[in-house]
């Protein structure tokens, strides 16, 4: 147990900074926000992966707390500003344990208190519904970064799970990767597709991120990030934070959920379905062909590529908690991050590196975004152009 000792001690020194979550999205669907009836000062581990204890005990520092609305929701802005205000709701309920933060320099100050800095990212570009406007008053409301793409195409962006449309980014797409970096908002490229990671590489001044994202060559799925791409991660500057999703990390779990797919289809069921009938269908399904699962292993072995590929200085962790139904052994919820990085002491990464990969690297990247907002902010007035304008 002793490389567990040392990653425990390694992270009070230098938390986890974790650049995805969905508390806020599960508080909304299985209490509507009532933060009494689902108290995180308290181990809720029969209904979250995320409570303050396990926070806590996973030795997490610092986390992007997820904005996320579904972009099939009619009208996505106020339901984002509702998931905003659900955050801002638990800076105020828990202070003792949760700092708002907005700068690099914020994070390090709740560092130094012993808080956990809370910073919030909008998972889609959805969420401003093609209004630059839009996209200005979430970053005056705290945004950090915004995935530029969820599950579906944008009228602008191309998705890594949808039919292609764009091709990439649209000339829209560049403006508001433009104004994200005016403003000193990351860039998120989870989610998007190949074509669109690398266009907004070509547009970009500032670092990007990949909040939740693992390596396409160690697990096939096509929301992974290409080689070709973590390759560029050097030059750019930016930040790749692996996640745990077990249908992301390990292959076998992606052939399963390819075939438990296929048969909810088969039944009549939408692929996501989770009613009861759609859901005895699957629970069939699992009982007849068991489903793989991942451990920390599975992680550590895309953490191994993507430094051997982007290099130390470009890597982090997203873990996805409360975003996905299931995880791996070992990282079952938010307490598990010591596991990880005993993994990777016992694989030989150094103290150092390890220290890139929980915290200083996510601090840097923030930073970096800061320092090109500020010198854009100079030569640049905000952008007021329309896609119509610029698409049609």
């Amino acid at each position: 147990m002793r490389s567990l000792e040392e990653a425990r001690d390694l992270l009070s020194e230098f938390p986890v900074v974790d650049g995805h979550n969905d508390l806020p999205w599960a508080l909304r669907k299985q209490t509507r926000y009532d933060l009494d009836a689902l108290d995180i000062a308290t181990h809720q581990n029969a209904r979250l992966h995320t409570d303050l204890p396990r926070l806590r005990e996973g030795g997490v520092g610092a986390q992007y707390w997820s904005v996320f609305v579904p972009a099939d929701l009619p009208d996505p802005v106020p339901a984002t500003l509702e998931q905003i205000d659900c955050v801002r709701q638990l800076l105020e309920r828990y202070p003792a344990d949760l700092a708002p933060a907005r700068t690099a320099a914020d994070m390090e100050t709740a560092r130094a208190d012993g808080r956990i800095a809370s910073l919030m990212g909008a998972e889609g570009g959805h969420s401003i519904a093609n209004s630059l406007g839009t996209l200005r008053c979430l970053y005056a409301l705290g945004v950090r970064y915004m995935t530029l793409t969820h599950n579906h195409n944008v009228a602008w962006a191309d998705s890594a799970t949808d039919e292609p449309r764009a091709g990439g980014l649209t000339a829209f797409g560049r403006e508001v990767v433009g104004e994200m970096n005016r403003l000193g908002m990351l860039v998120d490229l989870s989610h998007v597709a190949a074509t669109t990671m690398r266009d907004a590489l070509d547009a970009t001044s500032a670092p990007v991120i990949f909040s939740h994202s693992s390596a396409r060559a160690v697990c096939d799925h096509p929301r992974n990030i290409p080689d070709d791409v973590l390759e560029r991660l050097p030059a750019n500057g930016g930040v790749a934070m692996v996640t745990f999703v077990p249908k992301f990390v390990l292959q076998a779990a992606v052939d399963w959920t390819a075939a438990a797919d296929e048969n909810l289809r088969a039944h009549g069921f939408h692929h996501l379905d989770s009613t009861p009938e759609a859901m005895k269908v699957h629970r069939a399904f699992e009982e007849h062909t068991p489903r793989p699962v991942a451990t920390v292993t599975t992680v550590a072995d895309h953490l191994d590529h993507m430094r051997e590929v982007a290099g130390i200085d470009h890597l982090g962790i997203g873990g996805d908690y409360d975003g996905t139904a299931f995880t791996p052994d070992g990282l079952n919820d938010v307490s598990g991050y010591p596991n990880l990085i005993a993994e990777l002491l016992d694989r030989g990464w150094s103290k150092t590196d390890l220290s890139k990969l929980t915290w200083q690297n996510a601090v840097r990247v923030l930073g970096a975004a800061e320092d090109v907002a500020r010198d854009l902010r100079s030569t640049r007035a905000p952008s007021n152009a329309t896609i119509e304008s610029l698409d049609d």
